[in-house]
C-alpha cells in the first residue's frame, strides 16, 4: 500500500539524534559543529535514516546550519528556527597551548520545543535514539527530549560528552539511568568513577582488573546493555551487560594526527551505523575505530569535501 494508506511500520527505521547544532566562532572564521549534529552528519553521509532534532537561531549562523542540512541532504522537519535566541555559538582561542573554549547559555538550542520535536518524531519509526548531556542544561529542551524518550521504544545511545560547568551530577545520572548504551572517554569516566565508586584522579591508578570491576558495577548501578569506552588512538574497550568485553586496539593510529576534534562523535556514528545496518559488533567497533582515526587526519570534525566519504562506502559495501 502507498500514500496515504501507508504506515509508520512501512518505514525504514530512523535514528533519531537529539541535540546541540552550533557554530565555532574562531576569530577568523565560523565553523558548524556540535556534536549530536556531527553524528547525524557522518550518518547522512553514508545514506542512514536519521532526523536530527535541534533549534537554531534566525541569524548569519543559523543560515550556516542549514545550508549544512542542504549539503548533506538531511531533512530539517526536526530543525527548529528560534525567532529570539540566537544560534549555538562556542567562542575558541587559539593559544599556544591549545585551544580555549568558551561556551555561551541561553543559546538556541536550550530551548527545543516539545510539541514540534514529537510532531518531528511522530513522522519517522525510530530505531536508535541518540542524544548527549549539553543540550539538557535548560529545562525546556529537557523537557523536549524527556517527551522524546516517552513517545520512543528505541534502544537509547548516550554520548555523555561532559564540558566543563555545562552539566551536574544529577543531569548526568538521570541521562544514564535513561540510555541503553552509554559511550565515554577515558577523562568522562574518571569523572564517572569519582561520582560513583569515589575513586579520585589524584588516587593510585587503578589497576586493569579494579577498572574493568568499576565499569561492570556501572552497567548492573544503571542497567545498562553496553558501556564503551573510547582511548584514542589505543582503540576502544566495550562492555556488555552479559559480561561480554570486546578490546579493539588492532587499528593502527593514523600516519599523523592534524587535530582529534570530532574523532568521538565519528565513532559513535560509525557504531549506531553498524546497528543500523546489521553488522557484527566486532566489525562495527573495529570500523568506528578506523573511522575515528581517519578524522583525527584531517582538520575539523566532518570533512570539507563529501568525497572523503567514497572510500567507506566502497570498503564496507
Amino acid at each position: 500500500m502507498s500514500g496515504a494508506g501507508a504506515t509508520l511500520t512501512s518505514l525504514p527505521a530512523t535514528t533519531v539524534v537529539f541535540g546541540e547544532a552550533l557554530v565555532d566562532d574562531f576569530a577568523s572564521e565560523q565553523i558548524v559543529g556540535g556534536a549530536p549534529f556531527n553524528v547525524a552528519r557522518h550518518l547522512a553521509a553514508f545514506m542512514a535514516p536519521q532526523l536530527m532534532i535541534t533549534r537554531v537561531g534566525a541569524d548569519r549562523a543559523g543560515s550556516l546550519v542549514r545550508a549544512e542540512f542542504e549539503r548533506f541532504a538531511m531533512s530539517e522537519a526536526g530543525l527548529q528556527v528560534d525567532p529570539i535566541e540566537e544560534t549555538g555559538r562556542v567562542l575558541v582561542e587559539r593559544g599556544a597551548k591549545g585551544h580555549r573554549f568558551t561556551i555561551l547559555p541561553n543559546q538556541a538550542y536550550d530551548f527545543i520545543d516539545r510539541a514540534q520535536a514529537t510532531a518531528a518524531l511522530a513522522a519517522v519509526q525510530p530505531g536508535l535514539v541518540y542524544f548527549g548531556t549539553l543540550a539538557q542544561r535548560h529545562e525546556r529542551s529537557r523537557e523536549a527530549l524527556t517527551a522524546l524518550l516517552e513517545a520512543s521504544h528505541a534502544q537509547r545511545f548516550l554520548d555523555l560528552n561532559l564540558r566543563d560547568g555545562q552539566v551536574d551530577e544529577r543531569r548526568v545520572t538521570r541521562s544514564l539511568q535513561a540510555a541503553n548504551i552509554v559511550k565515554v572517554n577515558e577523562e568522562e569516566l574518571q569523572v564517572l568513577f569519582g561520582w560513583y565508586f569515589q575513586i579520585k584522579p589524584e588516587d593510585p591508578a587503578p589497576a586493569a582488573e579494579q577498572v574493568h570491576a568499576s565499569c561492570q558495577a556501572l552497567l548492573r548501578m544503571f542497567s545498562l546493555d553496553a558501556l564503551i569506552v573510547t582511548l584514542g588512538h589505543r582503540g576502544s574497550v566495550y562492555f556488555g551487560g552479559d559480561g561480554q568485553v570486546l578490546t579493539q586496539r588492532d587499528t593502527p593510529a593514523p600516519p599523523f594526527v592534524i587535530d582529534t576534534v570530532g574523532a568521538g562523535d565519528a565513532f559513535a556514528a560509525i557504531f549506531l551505523l553498524g546497528k543500523v545496518r546489521g553488522w557484527p559488533l566486532e566489525l562495527a567497533l573495529t570500523r568506528a575505530n578506523e573511522f575515528a582515526g581517519a578524522i583525527c587526519a584531517m582538520p575539523g570534525a566532518v570533512p570539507g569535501d563529501m568525497g572523503f566519504y567514497d572510500k567507506w562506502m566502497a570498503r564496507w559495501r
